[in-house]
């Protein structure tokens, strides 16, 4: 799978602009709202995990929201921990000796078979001490919301209620794709959990 993602890929639905699904500056409007987001919910930043960090977007929107943050980039393209000099590791299995204030895994549980998501989504509940955000493509998506010319459709794609299931037993959804650990101190109200 690692092979994958070469510099053709990154080419197409990163570098091209007829062609890309997320820019830099898309993903600095993103990480804004998740910043405002778990401001308001107090939770603080001060380690970002991101799992993986394809060609640095969260860490430059990181640089500039949360500046004093320690930010870790995980990947698994050998192509982009080579020219990067990221982290070569999955959300599947990797194991830090510490947690993390916010973990990002932006893209990446679509490529995992249902087995390996899983366990992916289980590590995120131990990686994570404040909080996740989450973006996968469902099923339901595909049909309905994805731009089919820049999404990337070789990939698994599962009913939204698969990733509830897997979720929550270990978080609450706080909407727009940020998750907040059950045993978290992050305070939600019942109509602010889209967890009902």
């Amino acid at each position: 799978m690692t092979d994958r993602f070469g510099a053709e890929f990154y080419r197409r639905f990163y570098r091209d602009a007829r062609t890309c699904v997320a820019s830099q500056a898309e993903t600095l409007k993103l990480a804004s709202l998740v910043h405002a987001y778990l401001r308001y919910l107090d939770v603080p930043v001060r380690s970002i995990l991101d799992a993986g960090c394809g060609l640095g977007y969260w860490r430059d929107a990181a640089a500039t929201l949360w500046p004093r943050a320690r930010y870790t980039g995980i990947e698994v393209s050998g192509y982009l921990c080579d020219l990067h000099g990221w982290e070569r590791a999955s959300v599947v299995d990797y194991a830090p000796r510490r947690r993390f204030d916010l973990v990002v895994c932006q893209s990446v549980l679509q490529y995992l078979d249902a087995r390996d998501a899983a366990r992916a989504i289980d590590n995120l509940a131990v990686l994570a001490r404040g909080a996740v955000y989450i973006e996968a493509p469902t099923r339901e998506d595909w049909a309905q919301t994805c731009d089919r010319s820049r999404t990337d459709g070789n990939v698994h794609l599962r009913p939204a209620a698969w990733y509830r299931r897997q979720l929550s037993p270990h978080f609450h959804s706080a909407g727009g794709g940020v998750f907040v650990p059950k045993d978290g101190k992050a305070v939600l109200y019942a109509l602010e959990r889209a967890d009902l």
